[in-house]
């Protein structure tokens, strides 16, 4: 059972989140918060799988909120929600260490598939506007994070990951097994000290891997 926290400051909508959620048989809400503070508490009571975190809340935004309930390194899976596509909060929320971000008019289907996607441990890099976000942000911060605990190959592994392509496309593309992708995306994630592929991804613009524009 994937355990599913809902914070949004607006009671309709948690209302409606709620009733997709429970709705699924292998999941439930454990919690509501209204705002970043009561989303701390919560996640500390009732130890949340998964948390549905509205960007912009008062006392305590759901990026701060988000930063607080990973410090510790074990936290639950957030998975940001915003009114707008190209929302330029949404890049800071990866760097807390969110796993993605969903508009909250997507429809129930893609709502569930998320938070199956981001407690199965995946990253939700699907709209491809959070990878324009990704380079538009990254281009911006003027960033040169080291690639020396690279390998050539892990080079080429984060470089795909980069253009989100999945664990076959790359294996695909680099005429190797999965699973070898799969053994080096967890050696990047270890050598750079980083959450998650949306991390990778962030890390990969900043560090100039990648580029935007350029496949």
């Amino acid at each position: 059972m994937i355990r599913v926290l809902l914070a949004d400051d607006q009671a309709l909508v948690r209302a409606g989140f709620r009733l997709i959620v429970d709705a699924e048989p292998d999941m439930e809400v454990v919690g509501e918060a209204a705002d970043g503070s009561e989303v701390v508490e919560q996640a500390s009571a009732t130890n949340p799988d998964v948390v549905l975190m509205d960007v912009r809340m008062p006392n305590l935004d759901g990026i701060e909120a988000t930063r607080r309930l990973l410090a510790s390194g074990d936290g639950p899976r957030v998975l940001m929600l915003t009114t707008f596509d190209l929302d330029e909060y949404v890049i800071d929320a990866f760097r807390a260490g969110a796993s993605g971000f969903l508009l909250k008019t997507a429809p129930p289907d893609q709502l569930v598939g998320a938070v199956r996607t981001v407690h199965s441990g995946e990253a939700l890099l699907a709209p491809a506007s959070t990878r324009r976000l990704i380079e538009q942000f990254a281009r911006q911060s003027g960033a040169a994070p080291a690639l020396d605990e690279l390998t050539a190959r892990e080079r080429d592994v984060l470089r795909l990951l980069a253009r989100g392509l999945t664990n076959a496309e790359i294996a695909s593309e680099l005429v190797v097994e999965p699973s070898t992708v799969k053994s080096h995306v967890a050696s990047v994630l270890a050598k750079l000290d980083l959450r998650d592929r949306v991390q990778a991804v962030v890390f990969a613009y900043e560090s100039g891997l990648v580029r935007a524009g350029v496949s």
